[in-house]
């Protein structure tokens, strides 16, 4: 067991399991940004970071099948960083926000050695949750989008080379307009953060079932991380009325897989370098 899974068990209950954890009509969820683990200084600038930073926890909202509407920041600022600085920073949060139609409504600021934030979202279901668990035998499975930018992105940023603003380590693009229209043919669903393979074992282990590929995909398809493309399953009767949904809605789907009994082989390792 990695130590991220064995500090989750540590805290385990009904509402820790899914992308977001789901009270009432309400769904809540966090996520760090962290310097150093997620990126180094230099690769974005802080206009993209604040953006990302807060597209990421969207995410997690958007595939509960609810819509953000608050959030809460925890920012750990470098003790040098000026005014125009946190303009900057500020500005990338805040274009997330309105694009979104989220309100920021509170949080807290310290010193700090690197830049971290931390963000705690409060969305609204959007009708019936979409949790991880109801995968069902027979299901087919399928990612919205393309797989392998984000990972591509990142390798050019390690050999030191530049990437275009439109890199998808540096814009996720997330697929709320689809998904709200598909939610309710969808049984079971997660955002692609640490790779497609890891996150597909995720999904299985928490509704207990298998699964067997029907695509061959590519290693960079498997293992690319920090996609926030959408990872779902659903009954085969809805294929063309999903198909349907993305053509109107522009959206890329790849059927790839179906639930069945077959132990999926997990050998992906976690994308954050």
């Amino acid at each position: 067991m990695d130590k991220e899974n064995f500090t989750i068990e540590c805290f385990g209950n009904a509402y820790i399991g899914d992308d977001a954890a789901v009270l009432g009509k309400q769904v809540f969820s966090k996520d760090i940004f962290a310097e150093n683990s997620h990126f180094k200084h230099g690769w974005l600038s802080l206009e993209e970071i604040g953006y990302k930073a807060m597209i990421i926890n969207f995410s997690d909202t958007i595939v509960m099948n609810a819509r953000p509407k608050f959030a809460l920041l925890g920012l750990s600022l470098p003790k040098n960083f000026s005014l125009q600085q946190i303009k900057e920073l500020s500005g990338g949060i805040n274009r997330a926000c309105e694009e979104f139609g989220v309100k920021i409504i509170g949080g807290d600021t310290i010193s700090s050695k690197i830049l971290n934030i931390s963000v705690s979202v409060i969305g609204e279901l959007n009708g019936k949750a979409v949790l991880r668990k109801n995968a069902k035998y027979g299901d087919l499975v399928a990612f919205t989008g393309e797989l392998g930018g984000s990972q591509k992105g990142l390798n050019s940023l390690l050999r030191l080379a530049k990437i275009s603003k439109n890199s998808r380590f540096k814009k996720p693009i997330l697929r709320d307009k689809f998904f709200y229209k598909a939610a309710h043919l969808i049984n079971s669903s997660m955002d692609i953060s640490d790779g497609l393979n890891a996150d597909l074992a995720k999904l299985l282990k928490a509704s207990k079932k298998g699964a067997k590929f029907t695509k061959k995909l590519s290693r960079s398809e498997l293992s690319s991380g920090e996609e926030y493309e959408v990872l779902f399953t659903f009954n085969p009767k809805n294929l063309n009325a999903i198909k349907r949904i993305a053509a109107k809605t522009r959206t890329k789907i790849s059927v790839f897989a179906k639930i069945s009994n077959k132990r999926l082989k997990q050998n992906a390792r976690n994308h954050h370098f």
